[in-house]
């Protein structure tokens, strides 16, 4: 499926950072895509057993538990990147220069606010469950298999602390914009229109001949 956004890329210290982040952000959405199957391949080793050896996956809701934050979470920055959140497009559509430039980057500088936020509590319920003095350094474990939970609550404030690094840039890119009136700025994803769209998905056609 073709890409409803894009990202424009140039020489410029702001198009280079948005490239250095893009490979982190790739393998935080390759986590959460691991996660997933690893899931799926749970699913079926536990409902075989179950099956024909009478005995579930021990300790199988324990590993869901773990394994949520990672696909939930890991790959929010990627999507961010590239345009892919939930946004109110018949809005945004409508307006162009610099009225469109402005609403992004309130928008961007009002999640970024939240992030941070969310980003230090959840730093901060990972310290609550995160002691070296303890047995696997864990202050609190699942309740089946005593899985440490402190690995799981990590994942958060990583997710969340690159999505600032992305949203920083993104603010940058559209205060920038607003600033010099620019028309296709770097680094913020630009809502490609029907005939870009169309090109977009007849040229991944052409690459499957």
């Amino acid at each position: 499926m073709a890409e409803t956004a894009s990202v424009l890329e140039d020489s410029s210290l702001l198009s280079r950072l948005d490239r250095a982040l893009l490979p982190i952000e790739r393998f935080c959405a390759l986590l959460s895509g691991l996660a997933i199957f690893s899931l799926m391949f749970l699913a079926a080793y536990s409902v075989t057993g179950r099956k024909f050896f009478g005995s579930p996956m021990m300790g199988y809701i324990d590993y869901i538990e773990a394994a949520m934050p990672i696909i939930a979470i890991m790959g929010i920055s990627y999507v961010q990147r590239g345009g892919g959140h939930i946004r109110m497009d018949m809005v945004i559509g409508a307006m162009k220069g610099r009225m469109l430039w402005f609403f992004e980057l309130v928008s961007v500088l009002l999640i970024l606010v939240l992030i941070v936020a969310l980003t230090w509590g959840a730093w901060e319920h990972f310290a609550r469950s995160f002691d070296c003095a303890r047995p696997l350094c864990s202050r609190d474990s699942s309740i089946d298999i005593g899985l440490p939970t402190w690995p799981s609550k990590l994942v958060v404030p990583i997710a969340f602390g690159v999505l600032v690094l992305r949203l920083i840039l993104q603010a940058v890119g559209y205060g920038r914009a607003l600033v010099l009136g620019l028309d296709r700025p770097v680094a913020v994803p630009l809502t490609l229109t029907i005939e870009e769209q169309a090109m977009a998905e007849a040229g991944q056609l052409e690459g499957h001949d």
